[in-house]
């Protein structure tokens, strides 16, 4: 049994990171306690690779610092060797050595913490076939596909059982299958040893899935951070309500959940139906194989529909409209 870890699994603690004059991280505070895991949610540019590498080691901070379970590794003035934080990466890119086997990319982690050869090699063995893969135990990364590779990197990051998981993408490159086994597959594995993880991902189905909190990045900066129901739910801005998910904005008043008067509000698909009090016209249909998007257009403004099955109406026709939840802006 893992024994339990005190205090967070990582601090960032004011931290600011900079490509020569331009700052890339500024002033990002987060904590991650044990076996939790939190997700980093921006587009591209936002920050959230540059983060989790200067949380791996691998860039240098211009201010502020990192801890990770108690003890300083990065600050101005101090940065430990990546090899020396109880840290596994996930990259983005793979990160695999070229001339090693899978089987040995696996079993290397368990070599350097003293796991004896043959027992190294049985558990890389069954980490391969986890991630529905041992039958390429034997190949280097030139004669993986993009997706094959990916899950070697994932059974190297379990194989070092850290204390922290460090995640870029990391299901980037498998299909819709695959990533749902795949992501269930890491969750239970955290869970089981204890461990913490910081995943960084553009996929807002992905970060919602995984996820016990998700700080929405923007600007190298962390402008929300919350459950992510409540992300979802309970947006700080429109900003976010678009990042996190479909969004329609309407004006006036409303008879909904969380409406408060007269005011700008969010309405997500899943808070409106069809057949409802207020008159609206279909300007858009776009069937998603398991439902139907519906936009309409109302007095109040532009509304998403969501309705499970095929398309029941026609772009131009005459509908109405409910909408049972809001959210004000």
């Amino acid at each position: 049994m893992t024994p339990p870890r005190r205090g967070p699994a990582v601090e960032a603690r004011a931290v600011m990171v900079s490509y020569g004059e331009t700052p890339a991280v500024r002033g990002v505070d987060l904590v991650v306690a044990p076996g939790e895991t939190v997700a980093l949610l921006g587009p591209s540019g936002s920050g959230k690779t540059t983060l989790l590498y200067a949380i791996a080691g691998f860039l240098p901070l211009s201010g502020g610092e990192i801890v990770i379970e108690g003890s300083v590794v990065s600050s101005p003035t101090v940065s430990l060797p990546p090899e020396r934080r109880p840290l596994a990466m996930v990259f983005q890119h793979y990160g695999l050595w070229p001339h090693m086997a899978a089987a040995e990319t696996v079993a290397y982690p368990m070599h350097r913490a003293g796991v004896d050869k043959k027992e190294a090699a049985r558990l890389a063995s069954d980490l391969l076939e986890q991630m529905r893969i041992g039958h390429l135990a034997g190949r280097r990364p030139a004669e993986l596909s993009g997706g094959e590779q990916q899950r070697v990197g994932l059974a190297r990051a379990l194989a070092r059982r850290p204390a922290v998981y460090l995640l870029d993408e990391p299901t980037a490159h498998l299909d819709t299958v695959l990533k749902a086994d795949l992501q269930s597959e890491l969750a239970h594995r955290m869970r089981a040893d204890g461990a913490a993880a910081i995943h960084a991902t553009h996929d807002v189905e992905e970060a919602l899935a995984v996820a016990d909190r998700v700080a929405l990045m923007r600007d190298g900066e962390v402008v929300q951070v919350d459950r992510p129901d409540d992300v979802y739910a309970r947006p700080v801005d429109e900003w976010a309500a678009h990042l996190t998910g479909p969004a329609s904005f309407i004006e006036g008043e409303v008879a909904a959940v969380g409406a408060d008067g007269a005011g700008r509000y969010l309405v997500r698909p899943d808070w409106a139906r069809l057949d409802g009090p207020l008159p609206a016209r279909v300007s858009d249909v776009r069937f998603r194989g398991t439902h139907t998007d519906y936009r309409l257009e109302t007095d109040l403004g532009s509304v998403l529909v969501r309705e499970p099955g095929p398309a029941r109406l026609d772009e131009g026709a005459g509908t109405s409209l409910a909408i049972e939840r809001v959210w004000r802006m």
